[in-house]
């Protein structure tokens, strides 16, 4: 498959057709957590820490060499060098994301590892004009709990799949189990759920996996759940502060809280995680994979 789609000049918005310009204001009204530099060191980060649930998802699904895969919402990684991996010198690996930066950043990582298979192009996951029924492998991970409408991409990645093509999904389901427990951190907790809310999004999203593939008419659903205790030092034991830093100006604009509780819940809640007694399940993991019949 040649991929020879091109894009306007990232930093240039005004240079941007009128479809583009849809499209970022699209993201900045969508997705949760923001955007910059801070958020793609977030999702960097990220991505190393879930590396290795993204491979046992793989696990799942059959991906031999020679194969066409695409990540949908790639973000500044992803699991693009996983995928190369699979899909070999003669398969390709196609990374959308919608985010201008985003973008750039995983055609440098692509650059950098040498991935000569892969290809970024820009696009919304829910609507990608990629060809339909092109590729072997379809996959997502945690792009659904940011978006509204996360069945819209669900239905993509159907109609992206061959016949006998696979799904794969990666999602988290918002926990926030803290004991003891702290009305700092009960609150926050409750704040992530509702600024997410306000957005048409769902904080929940991993328990709705299955039926989100199911709804988009693939078959042979399965699903895991993953969840682990995070001690001090754990780089997810502070997750819940972090994503409401991300999103704070969000917060904010909806109303849900000003930003002088916000320094105090987040103070609070940063005092009770540096106690080494605190225990902390911030979120579940939830994998799932499916067929296209």
């Amino acid at each position: 498959m040649t991929t020879t789609r091109t894009d306007d000049n990232p930093d240039e918005l005004h240079s941007l057709t009128p479809r583009r310009r849809a499209e970022a204001a699209d993201l900045d009204r969508d997705y949760t957590l923001g955007r910059g530099p801070a958020e793609q060191d977030r999702l960097q980060r990220q991505a190393a820490h879930l590396r290795g649930l993204s491979a046992a998802l793989l696990d799942h699904v059959p991906a031999q060499s020679g194969s066409a895969l695409v990540d949908l919402g790639c973000g500044p990684t992803g699991i693009l060098d996983l995928m190369a991996g699979r899909a070999g010198p003669s398969g390709c690996v196609v990374g959308v994301d919608l985010d201008p930066a985003h973008v750039e950043s995983a055609r440098a990582f692509a650059r950098e590892r040498g991935l000569a298979n892969v290809a970024i192009v820009r696009g919304d996951a829910r609507r990608t004009s990629l060809p339909s029924a092109t590729f072997d492998l379809a996959h997502t991970r945690l792009v659904l709990t940011n978006i509204s409408n996360p069945e819209q991409v669900a239905h993509e990645m159907a109609r992206l799949l061959k016949p006998e093509g696979h799904a794969a999904a990666l999602e988290v389901d918002l926990l926030g189990l803290c004991y003891p427990p702290h009305p700092a951190w009960e609150r926050l907790t409750d704040l992530l759920t509702a600024v997410s809310r306000c957005r048409g999004a769902d904080a929940h999203v991993g328990r709705r996996l299955p039926e989100l593939l199911r709804g988009a008419g693939l078959t042979d659903i399965g699903v895991e759940a993953r969840t682990e205790v995070c001690p001090p030092g754990h780089p997810q034991r502070t997750v819940i502060t972090d994503l409401i830093d991300h999103s704070r100006s969000k917060i904010v604009q909806t109303g849900l809280a000003d930003d002088a509780e916000l320094d105090s819940l987040l103070a609070a809640a940063r005092r009770h995680l540096a106690a080494p007694s605190t225990i902390v399940l911030p979120v579940i993991y939830f994998l799932a994979w499916a067929r296209k019949p």
